[in-house]
């Protein structure tokens, strides 16, 4: 029966972060009819044509059971244990669930690094989208066995909200124990209510999240808040709602009770905006009129429109894209280093296997990673 109010309906693309709490009992382990009951939610999302990304905690809770770890803190080799057993069972749980629903599971297990450096960032960018493009569902952690403090995010709703706007998706969805964003602490004050619509996040909503959490999850609202705003700054809604019932997504979907941030613009604008503004550029590329005019109707530069190529850049860095009267007309993430991009530069992306001696991808930088200023404008003047 086709629903009349599907509250998850205009986003295509969405990523769902699942706490410890909802997934491990302290005493019996794995919440297995509560997995199943999602994995129902997920296989119903993809038949209404949606993406859905997973971002699971819960590996180092399941994993400490299954050593016989004892409850309380645990020393950083014992939590990387813990994890290293625990994801294998984790993901053969989620395969499973899945599975009946026809769907595969892939999993990627990052570190901090893995989306705070370029070209890391995007190694598990196009990873995750091409796994997303042959149907599968991608299931994300945060690689717990070998990431220290130094190198690691702490608490997956901050690596949920990274990995949602690395991604140009449309919504994320943080579900935990708590079904969204009160006044105030709602054990601890009766008369706490429930702020449905967050705008903005301004001190005073930031004041509201106070600090909660349990022994299974490392954050609290307080983490829920600042993945709020990495995820409405990069163009992507947030809503935060209860998982403690089966069918969580369903709940959510016909009206449970939930907090919604509103994104700031568009995940492929903010993305863009990145891309124009925030980085120094590390070289340019010099293109032919044909090129800049197939930018200006939204395709990709491709090898055959540059010209010439200068600076020295690695994949993944930051290139001006210069127009045969000498404007920069547009900043881009460039596909390939200064030597591979000289070695092809003028010459038709059929021709990049045989040149370099492997098969790279046929732009030099992709539509998705551009962006263009207005044809009266500098760069530097927008």
């Amino acid at each position: 029966m086709a629903r009349t109010n599907d509250r998850l309906k205009p986003y295509k693309r969405i990523v769902i972060k699942i706490g410890s709490s909802l997934l491990v009992d302290r005493t019996s382990g794995l919440k297995a009819a509560w997995l199943q009951s999602l994995g129902d939610d997920v296989g119903a999302l993809r038949d209404a044509g949606h993406e859905v990304l997973i971002v699971s905690s819960g590996a180092i809770a399941l994993g400490r059971g299954l050593l016989g770890l004892k409850s309380g803190p645990l020393k950083l080799e014992e939590s990387q244990a813990s994890a290293a057993a625990g994801q294998i069972a984790l993901s053969r749980a989620y395969v499973d669930v899945l599975g009946k629903h026809d769907l595969q599971a892939g999993q990627i297990l990052l570190t901090l690094s893995d989306t705070e450096t370029r070209r890391r960032y995007l190694n598990a960018r196009a990873t995750i989208d091409t796994l997303l493009r042959l149907g599968a569902v991608p299931i994300i952690n945060e690689n717990d066995t070998v990431a220290t403090s130094e190198i690691r995010y702490g608490d997956n709703d901050r690596l949920a909200a990274r990995v949602a706007t690395m991604m140009a998706s449309d919504l994320l969805i943080l579900f935990s124990d708590i079904d969204g964003l009160y006044t105030a602490p709602p054990n601890d004050d009766p008369n706490a209510k429930l702020i449905e619509h967050i705008d903005r996040i301004t001190p005073e909503i930031e004041a509201m999240a106070g600090d909660a959490g349990t022994e299974l999850s490392r954050g609290g609202m307080v983490t829920k808040i600042e993945a709020g705003k990495i995820a409405t700054a990069g163009g992507t809604t947030m809503v935060i709602a209860s998982g403690k019932t089966l069918n969580p997504i369903s709940a959510l979907r016909n009206g449970g009770k939930s907090s919604w941030f509103k994104a700031n613009g568009t995940p492929v604008t903010s993305r863009k905006k990145w891309i124009a503004g925030q980085l120094e550029v590390a070289g340019q590329l010099h293109l032919d009129a044909g090129a800049e005019k197939a930018l200006r109707s939204g395709k990709s530069l491709l090898p055959a429109g540059v010209k010439q190529v200068s600076g020295i850049f690695d994949r993944g860095d930051i290139v001006g894209l210069v127009n045969p009267q000498g404007q920069e007309i547009g900043r881009g993430l460039v596909a390939y280093d200064y030597k591979h991009a000289q070695t092809i530069c003028g010459k038709q992306s059929a021709d990049i296997a045989r040149l370099l001696g492997f098969e790279g991808r046929s732009e030099m930088v992709h539509r998705d990673d551009l962006a263009l200023k207005p044809s009266s404008q500098n760069l530097s003047e927008s």
